[in-house]
C-alpha cells in the first residue's frame, strides 16, 4: 500500500502513524515485563516517519551513484557544494524523495540544463520533474546546497574543532542523527549506490582530507584551497560517509595485498606505529573466521579524529588515545580488554558488518552491532584462547537491561536499545551451542557472512539461513531473543526420592524449544526442554546439576 498507494503527504504520515502503532503494540503485548515498568517508547515524529519509511517517491528508484563535491570554509564553519545523484526508475514517477538538514539551503536542483522544481517538507524534500520519468532508464541531477551544518548528536555528526597546536580539525560521524545534516541524499538504509560514490572535498591549503575509498589525487584550485579526490569502489551506507580534515600525517604497511593506511596528527606519530602494529592479528582472526577484508579495492584505513571511534566504511575513525582497552577502561571488566585496543577491533569489525552486510531498516541494526561484538569475542578466541574469549563475552551479562526488544517497529527511524550490542552477541554465542558442532558452526558463520556480503538485509534473512542450515525450526529462538524483552528461563523441578527432576522453558514464544547441556560441568547432558514439563531420570541433587550458562544466554530457576 505505502509503495503504490499514496501520493498526498497528510494521508501517508497518517497511514504510517497508524502503521507504526501496530508494529509497537504488536512487539510490547507479549513481553513477560508488565508494561508498567517499561521505559517509554518515543512516538515517531512526522519526520521520522518520512526518514524511516520506504514511501513511493523513494521505493520508485534505485541508487546506482554519488558524487558528492564539498568545499569546506574552516574559518566561517561553512559548507557548499552539490551532490550528484545518479538513479535508476523502478517505476513510471515524476518524483522523488530526498534528505537534507532544514538549516541547510538547498540552492538549485538541475537535470542537465533543465531547473527542477522542490518542495521542502522539514528534512525532508520532494524533486518535481516537468516529464514522467521513465521505467528502467537512468536519470541524473544535481542538489547545489550550502550552509553551516549544526552540531547534534554524541559525537556532533559535523564538527569544526582545532588540534592542540591550533590547526583546524574537522570531522564528521553522523551515525543515528544521519548524513542528510551535511549532504543531501537519499536517507534510507536500505538503498545503498550501487557502483559507488566519488568524494572531492576542497580545504585550505596546508590542510588534508581523508575520506572513504582510495586516494585518487589533490589538487591546488589556485584560489587557496585544495582539492583531494577519493573513489569509492563499493556500494556504501550514507552514515559511513566521512570527511576528516586536518593537519594530518601519513604512514603505511600491507597486508596479505591489502593496503593499510594510517592518518594521524604529527604529535601522535609514535603512538600510532607502537598501538596500530594490531591491525595485522585483528585482519588474520576475522579473515580466518569470514574471509577477507570486503573493501580491497578501496584499501583499510584508520584516520585519528577527537571521539572514541566509527566505523566510517575504509577510512575507519580512531580516537581511542593510543592505549588499550576502552578509553583506557576495562571494558568488560574481567582483564581482557586492557591486552588489546578495542576501538581497532571493534569498529574494523564493522567493515564486514555493519558496511559489507547492512541492515535494510534501523530497526535491525543488531546486525551491525550484535554481531560486531560478537567479533570481538572472536578475535580474543583466535588471539587468547576459547577459554577466554567466554569469559569476556559473559562478562557482557552485566550490561545488558533486558527492558525492550533488540528490534524496534520498522518504518518509523527508531533507535534500538543498547542491548543490541550485547545481548545480540550473546545470543549468537546461543546459538553457537545450540549448534553444538564447530566443525558445523565455523563454516555455517562464514557462508552467512559471504552469502550476505554488500547486501541489505533484514533478521528474517538470517532466520531463513540457519533454519536451512541447521535444518531446526529456530524462529522461535529468534523471535524470543530479538522481539521480546525477557530471555528464556529453564525452569528445573527436582523430587529427590524419585530421583527425577521436571524440566520446561518459560517464554514469550510458545513454540519455543531450545537444547540445553545440564548436569556436571566435565559430563554435560544436552535436554531438549520445551515450553511443556517433561521429566527426566537423574542422580543428582538441585545443588549438584549445574547448567552450562556459560553457553547459552538464560535464566535457570531451580526448585
Amino acid at each position: 500500500m505505502l509503495k503504490y498507494g499514496l501520493c498526498n503527504r497528510p494521508l501517508m504520515i497518517v497511514v504510517l502513524l497508524a502503521c507504526a502503532a501496530v508494529s509497537l503494540s504488536a512487539q510490547t503485548s507479549q513481553q513477560a515485563t508488565p508494561p508498567s515498568t517499561l521505559p517509554a517508547v518515543k512516538e515517531p515524529t512526522p519526520g521520522d516517519l518520512l526518514r524511516g519509511a520506504n514511501g513511493p517517491y523513494r521505493a520508485n528508484n534505485d541508487l546506482l551513484f554519488y558524487h558528492l563535491d564539498v568545499r569546506v570554509d574552516t574559518d566561517k564553519k561553512f559548507i557548499s557544494g552539490t551532490n550528484t545523484i545518479r538513479f535508476k526508475m523502478l517505476q513510471d514517477g515524476s518524483r522523488i524523495q530526498l534528505e537534507l538538514y532544514s538549516t541547510l539551503q538547498i540552492d538549485k536542483v538541475v537535470m542537465g540544463s533543465t531547473t527542477l522544481k522542490y518542495e521542502r517538507d522539514g528534512g525532508t524534500f520532494y524533486v518535481d520533474f516537468p516529464k514522467t520519468l521513465q521505467t528502467g532508464r537512468t536519470y541524473s541531477i544535481d542538489v547545489h546546497y550550502s550552509g553551516n551544518p549544526p552540531e547534534t548528536g554524541r559525537f556532533g555528526c559535523f564538527t569544526f574543532k582545532q588540534d592542540t597546536a591550533g590547526h583546524p580539525w574537522i570531522n564528521t560521524a553522523c551515525e543515528g542523527d544521519g548524513a542528510y545534516v551535511w549532504w543531501p541524499n537519499k536517507e534510507q538504509w536500505r538503498d545503498e549506490p550501487q557502483e559507488g560514490m566519488l568524494i572531492t572535498v576542497a580545504v585550505p591549503n596546508g590542510l588534508m582530507d581523508v575520506s572513504n575509498g582510495r586516494f585518487m589525487g589533490k589538487k591546488d584550485l589556485g584560489d587557496g584551497y585544495t582539492r583531494w579526490d577519493w573513489l569509492v569502489h563499493y556500494p556504501i551506507n550514507n552514515y559511513d560517509v566521512a570527511l576528516n580534515i586536518g593537519n594530518y600525517v601519513h604512514f603505511g604497511d600491507k597486508f596479505e595485498g591489502l593496503s593499510l593506511d594510517y592518518y594521524v596528527l604529527p604529535e601522535d606519530m609514535e603512538g600510532a606505529k607502537r598501538q596500530f602494529a594490531q591491525v595485522p592479528g585483528m585482519m588474520k582472526a576475522y579473515y580466518h573466521y569470514l574471509g577477507e577484508y570486503p573493501f580491497k579495492k578501496d584499501g583499510y584505513k584508520l584516520v585519528e579524529v577527537p571521539y572514541s571511534g566509527m566505523e566510517h566504511q575504509s577510512a575507519v575513525a580512531y580516537g581511542n588515545h593510543f592505549k588499550n582497552g576502552y578509553l583506557e577502561r576495562d571494558w568488560t571488566g574481567v582483564g581482557i580488554s586492557p591486552r588489546f585496543d578495542f576501538i581497532i577491533i571493534h569498529e574494523s569489525g564493522h567493515e564486514w558488518f555493519g558496511n559489507a552486510i547492512t541492515a535494510a531498516d534501523k530497526s535491525d541494526m543488531w546486525i551491525h552491532e550484535g554481531w560486531t561484538t560478537y567479533l570481538e569475542s572472536l578475535y580474543v578466541e583466535y588471539t587468547y584462547g576459547y577459554d577466554d574469549a567466554m569469559k569476556y563475552l559473559n562478562a557482557y551479562k552485566k550490561k545488558v537491561k533486558n527492558d525492550r526488544p533488540i528490534i524496534t517497529a520498522r518504518g518509523t527511524n527508531a533507535e534500538p536499545p543498547q542491548d543490541q550490542y550485547f545481548k545480540g552477541a550473546l545470543f549468537i554465542n546461543t546459538l553457537r551451542s545450540i549448534v553444538n558442532d564447530d566443525a558445523k558452526w565455523w563454516p555455517m558463520l562464514r557462508g552467512y557472512y559471504q552469502k550476505y556480503k554488500y547486501q541489505n538485509i533484514m533478521t528474517e534473512d538470517i532466520v531463513q539461513y540457519f533454519n536451512q542450515q541447521t535444518g531446526m525450526d529456530l524462529t522461535p529462538v529468534f523471535d524470543q531473543y530479538l522481539r521480546h524483552t525477557a530471555i528464556p528461563t529453564l525452569e528445573l523441578k527436582f523430587d529427590d526420592a524419585a530421583g527425577t527432576v521436571q524440566y520446561r522453558w518459560v517464554a514469550d514464544e510458545k513454540a519455543f524449544a531450545m537444547p540445553v547441556r545440564v548436569g556436571l560441568k566435565e559430563h554435560w547432558e544436552t535436554i531438549h526442554p520445551t515450553t511443556e514439563w517433561q521429566t527426566m531420570k537423574t542422580p543428582l541433587t538441585k545443588d549438584q546439576l549445574d547448567v552450562a550458562t556459560d553457553l547459552y544466554y538464560i535464566n535457570v530457576n531451580k526448585t
